[in-house]
């Protein structure tokens, strides 16, 4: 070994080397300092204030009494939004920046600003998150895969049933928890499958159209199974929040109100999925080739390395399942009001949702003495994230409407006025889907559902009957792999291309666009009640 000292050995030798002022102006001159000090994530940085100042300073929206409000409201909304776009400040820390903008610019009050960050919908969020992180943490989720998988896996191999297989695991898993925590459980499995294939030059063209098929499969199937539940994605979650906020006398979004309407029309969705993956990517004969590396041996034995399910495994699977009911009972029907009618409307989907939570910090998992099946220390992992950008979305929305900006920026929008009833639907889908290729799916719904709901004041129809559609189209991010971060982790396995999802994408999304079209007007005036107004 050598004996050359280093900065371990030798305290006097600093970490960084040191140099003296005169040296560096000699050496590199002041304007490469400055140089250095202006790299692109500063300049964005800047941006968002610079934004900010422009617009307060030089826009002139109209002559109401208002009218600073709703222009300090616009300059806000472009610091946030450009901080979000580039992610010159981690997103976190842009979600709670109308905490401090807000008061300043004389929006809002500090308490008023900060209540938004945890209402029954955050509370919702909240407890789903630790029951998840639960379910990840005893591979339940691993458990159920390779047992649904193995059930589709069938002898000869048929590739089309495996691939509904795997992508129907997958949108079923999405339902009950975040598709971008669906996406990051799922996507492992689907790899792990494919490990079983050759790889490069000696990968024949059919294994690699199904690798493409059984990735992007995961990766959209999580996306469109988020949509049948309040929990599934972020998104419906903003819906459900803005519309309370904005209508509190109106009959809220509950779970299974959502899930009556949601899981039909990301059924037909699927449906329509799985079909153009077979037809892309499942030539006939396929399943002669991949035969010879894919059968029920490799599944059995990944499913026996688990083990026998355990007394933990158990309970976590009978709390999420009890959490379930109680979400789909607590309003029934009209008729039949559910269990919260007990408590007078007290208790939301938040109240069960962080006390089934609860449970879990409460029963032993029989593993060690004393041990529950839950601690805070595994819940380390807790997206906060997600969390503070709900939270966000919800104070962004109460700005926007109080300070007026929704009346001037609607006017954009005043052309659906003029729709015909049955292209509601379509129109509006079309615009939110438009958006969110270039924007995330959070922040498209955070900036058009108050747009709409301003809207349907003057067109005099149900507010879902725009907002709903709003919300569906802003999950129709399937173009590019920036749309939402699930796609991020489907392309990031290095599986399929930017082309692979254009060339499904596009069907997928007119094939959406369809089904709402079909399913808004017909089974949503029924579940949502959107043949009269709400005032």
């Amino acid at each position: 070994m050598e004996n050359n000292p280093t900065s371990d050995e030798d305290p006097k030798i600093p970490l960084l080397p040191v140099h003296h002022e005169d040296q560096i102006q000699r050496s590199q001159g002041f304007g490469s300092s400055l140089i250095s000090i202006w790299t692109p994530k500063n300049a964005f940085i800047l941006l968002g204030p610079l934004l900010c100042a422009v617009i307060c300073v030089c826009v002139k929206l109209d002559d109401g009494p208002s009218s600073s409000t709703s222009r300090n409201m616009l300059g806000v909304l472009a610091w946030i939004f450009s901080w979000w776009i580039t992610e010159a400040v981690p997103m976190p820390v842009t979600s709670m920046s109308p905490l401090f903008l807000f008061p300043l610019f004389g929006i809002a009050s500090s308490d008023d600003v900060a209540q938004s960050y945890m209402d029954d919908v955050i509370a919702l969020v909240l407890g789903s998150f630790i029951l998840a992180l639960a379910v990840e943490h005893y591979n339940i989720h691993r458990r159920l895969a390779l047992n649904m998988t193995l059930l589709f896996c069938g002898e000869p191999l048929n590739p089309p049933v495996l691939l509904l297989g795997i992508c129907g695991t997958s949108a079923f898993v999405s339902m009950w928890m975040h598709n971008v925590a669906a996406a990051l459980m799922m996507m492992p499995v689907a790899t792990g499958i494919l490990q079983r294939f050759p790889t490069g030059s000696a990968q024949s063209p059919v294994v690699n159209k199904f690798c493409r098929a059984v990735v992007i499969g995961v990766t959209y199937s999580v996306a469109v199974g988020g949509m049948s539940t309040l929990t599934g994605t972020g998104v419906n979650l903003i819906l459900v929040g803005m519309y309370k906020s904005y209508f509190p006398e109106a009959d809220p979004i509950s779970f299974n109100k959502w899930f009556l309407f949601g899981f039909p029309l990301a059924l037909l969705i699927f449906i329509a999925l799985w079909v153009m993956l077979c037809c892309f990517y499942c030539p006939r004969g396929s399943g002669q080739v991949l035969s010879a590396y894919l059968d029920k041996a490799h599944l059995r034995r990944e499913l026996q390395m688990l083990g026998p399910m355990a007394f933990a495994e158990k309970m976590v699977l009978a709390v999420f399942s009890v959490l379930i009911v109680l979400w789909m009972t607590r309003s029934i029907t009209d008729d039949i009001p559910g269990w919260a009618a007990l408590f007078n409307g007290r208790a939301g989907d938040g109240t069960v949702s962080v006390m089934m939570a609860t449970l879990l910090f409460i029963i032993p998992n029989k593993k060690q003495k004393g041990e529950k099946l839950m601690d805070w220390n595994k819940c380390k992992k807790l997206p906060w994230n997600i969390i503070l950008l709900l939270g966000a979305g919800f104070a962004i929305a109460d700005g926007v409407r109080t300070s007026g900006l929704t009346d001037i920026l609607s006017k954009a929008l005043d052309f659906l006025e003029e729709v015909p009833y049955l292209a509601i639907a379509p129109a509006v889908c079309l615009i939110s889907g438009t958006i969110t290729e270039f924007t995330s799916n959070n922040a498209t719904t955070t900036l058009v559902i108050p747009l709409l709901i301003q809207i349907t004041h003057s067109m005099h129809v149900h507010p879902l009957l725009l907002l709903v559609p709003g919300a569906i189209g802003a999950q129709f991010s399937f173009l590019l792999p920036t749309g939402t971060p699930s796609n991020v982790v489907g392309f990031s396995t290095g599986h399929i291309e930017i082309k692979d999802m254009i060339k499904l994408g596009i069907p997928l999304k007119i094939a959406g666009i369809a089904a709402l079209s079909l399913l808004m007007p017909t089974l949503g005036a029924y579940v949502f009640g959107t043949n009269e107004p709400v005032n």
